[in-house]
């Protein structure tokens, strides 16, 4: 009973995350002049990274879904997170405003707060990872 509803939690969790990353990877590659202003100025090439990394966010999406791929797109979509990390940071500590995304803490503390928990998500819905959720075997 316990495996079932951990199985459909994390189908659950697959589901979300897919249906985030496709589409945000589909809009870095349509509209990656948006995503610009937010690239640290250290970054070569950033309208080449900034597509790039959104076939990564599809690719990621589509691997969750297929079983032969999952375990692989949940560790490529969780280095991912902790890859961009860097851009999110800039982008909060920088100023930069990218409408429509707020320009403030209230916005920025929480998505800086919550990019560990992303690459945990990433894990658990790619069947890399179980914990929270796992008892421990004593």
């Amino acid at each position: 009973m316990r495996s079932e509803r951990l199985q459909q939690t994390r189908a659950l969790f697959r589901y979300i995350l897919a249906a985030i990353y496709a589409p945000f990877g589909v809009l870095h590659m349509c509209a990656p002049d948006a995503f610009l202003p937010i690239m640290p100025p250290q970054i070569p090439y950033p309208h080449a990274v900034v597509v790039l990394t959104g076939a990564c966010e599809v690719a990621g999406a589509v691997g969750l879904l297929v079983p032969a791929t999952r375990k692989a797109a949940g560790v490529a979509l969780a280095l991912y997170a902790a890859c961009v990390y860097p851009a999110n940071i800039y982008h909060a500590l920088a100023h930069r405003h990218v409408p429509p995304l707020p320009d403030s803490w209230w916005y920025h503390g929480p998505r800086l707060a919550f990019q560990p928990v992303l690459i945990w998500w990433a894990l658990f819905a790619g069947e890399v990872v179980d914990r929270p959720w796992r008892r421990p075997h004593i």
